[in-house]
């Protein structure tokens, strides 16, 4: 006899295969109304009215509206990747972290921008780059979409062209730190950013083959606020 609680066979048999790849999919809902609720410097709070299927009851949602953003996982000949520490108010942390920023200037290419950002803060410029993953950083709060690039082949940017860094950058330090060091520090929960956790740890598995299953610099990226309905 079968205990309460216990699965009986019909209930641990597997599920059926599906053979098709696990793949997020753009999933369109009636909106009913959409309304700025912040507008903030850099992003806004929006509020949205919404219905996940026709006849049920509207939900509403509030999150904030983000241009995206773009990371760099730097790799040098020795296999190091460069971090860089700078102050997060928000935590109130010192943090290790990759050259990053946002996506927002108008028309920008994305491999451009991920380019800006590298030299900005890090005084380097790359002549290989590849996609090494995209994520959305809380996709419950924000519209936010990272990609997250791996640059190398570096260079020094001549130091008389190099950008002068101001606030929190103005602070920034630098090390370079074996891939699976870094990758180490991360399963370890000695380094707390999200593009750096995910990127570090991407790298190293991307690693394993010689980087060679990478997607191009320019691949197509659906998931980011401009391209999507495209």
């Amino acid at each position: 006899m079968t205990s309460p609680g216990t699965p009986s066979t019909a209930d641990t048999q597997p599920p059926a295969v599906d053979a098709r790849p696990v793949a997020d999919t753009p999933s369109r809902r009636a909106l009913q109304s959409s309304t700025t609720v912040y507008r903030g410097r850099i992003w806004d709070v929006v509020s949205d009215t919404f219905s996940l299927a026709p006849g049920t009851e509207p939900l509403t949602r509030d999150y904030i509206a983000h241009p995206g953003a773009v990371a760099v996982v730097v790799l040098n000949d020795h296999d190091q990747v460069l971090l860089l520490r700078q102050y997060r108010h928000p935590v109130q942390m010192d943090l290790w972290e990759i050259p990053a920023g946002l996506l927002d200037v108008e028309g920008e290419d994305f491999v451009a921008g991920a380019a800006r950002e590298l030299a900005e803060e890090a005084d380097l410029q790359a002549a290989d780059w590849h996609v090494l993953v995209d994520f959305f950083t809380s996709p419950g709060s924000s519209s936010e979409a990272i990609r997250i690039y791996l640059a190398r082949s570096l260079s020094w940017i001549p130091e008389a062209d190099r950008h002068v860094r101001t606030d929190e950058e103005a602070e920034i330090q630098f090390r370079w730190v074996d891939l699976d060091d870094a990758a180490a520090a991360a399963m370890e929960g000695r380094i707390h950013n999200p593009s750096a956790v995910v990127g570090i740890l991407a790298a190293q598995s991307a690693a394993r083959n010689g980087f060679t299953t990478l997607r191009q610099a320019h691949a197509p990226w659906p998931a980011h606020p401009s391209q999507r309905g495209q």
